[in-house]
């Protein structure tokens, strides 16, 4: 059973993107051992796309308000690398992380997957039928 994803992002300077994850975007992280960081993220989303050329995979950030992330950003004197598209089923632009890689960033207009409930493993299960509890004021049936 799939229990999340794991996201990962191939920079030249890791020890700097780790900084910018943990202290610019805030994110919290665990220690996986010799200052491996690993960081918790926002609720996440997958979306399928049809491509002609036999596929690839990106990783953007969802905003709720691009240009207001878009001046948060910049104040901390991160790099936006693209200006801001409407692609129909958002806004998207990109920045750049300290060691070099883009990230892109994106304010949907779709409806949000991570706004459905999430669902448990129990509750997935068919729970089994019970029976009525007896009304009040009357004697449970003698077992024979």
């Amino acid at each position: 059973m799939i229990i999340g994803a794991h996201a990962l992002v191939y920079v030249k300077d890791a020890e700097k993107t780790r900084a910018f994850f943990r202290d610019t975007l805030g994110f919290p992280h665990v220690d996986a051992g010799d200052g491996w960081l690993i960081f918790r993220l926002p609720p996440a989303e997958i979306g399928v796309h049809p491509d002609e050329e036999g596929g690839f995979s990106e990783v953007h950030f969802m905003c709720d308000d691009i240009e207001a992330t878009l001046a948060e950003l910049r104040a901390k004197g991160v790099k936006i690398t693209r200006p801001v598209n409407d692609y129909g089923y958002g806004l998207v632009t990109a920045f750049q992380l300290p060691g070099g890689a883009e990230m892109g960033l994106y304010q949907p207009k779709h409806p949000l997957a991570i706004a459905l409930p999430a669902k448990s493993r129990k509750a997935a299960r068919k729970a089994p039928k019970r029976r009525a509890a007896p009304a009040r004021g009357r004697a449970k049936p003698k077992r024979r």
